[in-house]
């Protein structure tokens, strides 16, 4: 472990040190109890928390440091850090949100919502809601179908006497309401469907 201040910490990355000040205050510094700064834990903590997207911005930065010529007073035993590389994650005693964890986390949900958007242009997949309204108005509209046979058909069995007529006249009037109930139930689900909001 490499203990160094914060000054020092400041120089070799060629940073202000109001900088390095507000990264302590954001907790992004690994100190030591002296108030010192960690070293390897501290770049292992800056590289885990730091936004990638911001990776050329940095890269700029670090150029515009060389071009005034801030490397030129670092001691020359200290090498400079690569940006590129990442560190290798040492867990601080203070967590803080892991930013590529989260990135990712995000990126993975935003990719779902995308894909079921184009399943739902596609036709396959639909809104749950919708084919739960057309199923229960489907199913009450077939109950309703076949509640209603006996007060219309009871006349027209109770004068007849063959069992056979009885039959048929039963199995016609059951036919004919599912059908006319699967027309009915389908161009409600077509509708409840085209009316997604």
């Amino acid at each position: 472990m490499t203990v160094i201040s914060k000054t020092e910490f400041a120089a070799r990355r060629g940073w202000a040190k109001s900088y390095v000040s507000k990264l302590a205050n954001q907790d992004r510094l690994v100190l030591t109890e002296a108030g010192k700064v960690d070293l390897e834990a501290t770049e292992a903590l800056l590289a885990e928390s730091s936004d990638p997207s911001k990776a050329a911005v940095t890269a700029r930065h670090q150029q515009d440091r060389i071009q005034r010529g801030v490397k030129s007073q670092l001691s020359p035993e200290v090498e400079p850090t690569s940006m590129a590389a990442p560190q290798p994650a040492i867990s601080p005693a203070s967590k803080l949100p892991d930013f590529q964890k989260a990135r990712a986390h995000r990126e993975y949900y935003l990719a779902q919502l995308a894909e079921a958007e184009f399943h739902k242009v596609q036709g396959s997949q639909v809104q749950l809601e919708a084919v739960k309204t057309g199923a229960f108005n489907a199913g009450r509209l077939l109950r309703d179908q076949l509640l209603g046979m006996p007060p219309q058909l009871a006349p027209e069995l109770a004068a007849m006497t063959d069992p056979w007529e009885i039959e048929r006249r039963l199995t016609d009037a059951i036919r004919a309401s599912l059908e006319d109930a699967e027309r009915m139930s389908t161009a409600d689900l077509i509708t409840a469907l085209n009316n997604k909001s």
